[in-house]
């Protein structure tokens, strides 16, 4: 090394150099060794929801929101899981059902694979299901059932066509005698006048 004093270029000590890139290698092995001893996380595998999504609860409502209002009562659908607000049902279903929602939940996006075993029992179990309904259904009880429900429904028609009636009946009276039939009754002339006979 020359000491000049016109060279002011700056000198670099190599050996000390070499010896901190040494130093940061040896560092970046142990980590990694460190790395391989931890055993890789285990998630769940992806399972049916056992719960009801609620999007219609707040459908309609209006709400006053603050400065100081908590996220998960403001506006829009509030996941208490990821603790983040959105804003419209469609975005929030993508949100519940996405890779970030169910890492927070502890599961991994693989579906558990169904044995062989497991598809025929859920057969089994549907099968007996569709038996169970075709028992239910009864030809002669439907038809009794509906009948009944036609039966109900002309006697209201009749009942509300008699009241019609009745109605436009007293409408009658009162516009040929000029007065009122309440005011007639008052006055004493109900029992006067032309009324119709019923046979």
């Amino acid at each position: 090394m020359s000491m000049r004093p016109d060279d002011h270029r700056r000198k670099w000590d190599r050996k000390e150099y070499e010896r901190k890139a040494q130093d940061r290698l040896r560092v970046k092995e142990d980590d990694e060794e460190d790395k391989s001893d931890d055993a890789p996380v285990s998630r769940e595998l992806l399972k049916r929801r056992d719960y009801k999504v609620d999007l219609d609860s707040k459908l309609g409502k209006s709400v006053v929101i603050s400065k100081t209002t908590p996220s998960s009562q403001s506006g829009g659908y509030y996941c208490n899981v990821c603790d983040c607000v959105v804003k419209d049902s469609i975005n929030f279903l993508d949100h519940i059902n996405g890779k970030k929602h169910q890492r927070n939940l502890g599961m991994s996006m693989k579906v558990e694979r169904s044995s062989l075993d497991q598809v025929k029992e859920r057969f089994q179990r549907n099968k007996k299901k569709m038996e169970e309904k075709q028992k239910d259904y009864d030809l002669d009880v439907k038809v009794r059932e509906a009948k009944e429900e036609e039966d109900r429904y002309k006697e209201y028609k009749k009942e509300k066509r008699k009241e019609r009636k009745r109605k436009a009946d007293d409408d009658l009276d009162e516009e040929s005698s000029g007065v009122p039939s309440d005011m007639a009754a008052l006055m004493g002339f109900a029992g006067f006048g032309g009324a119709k006979k019923n046979n």
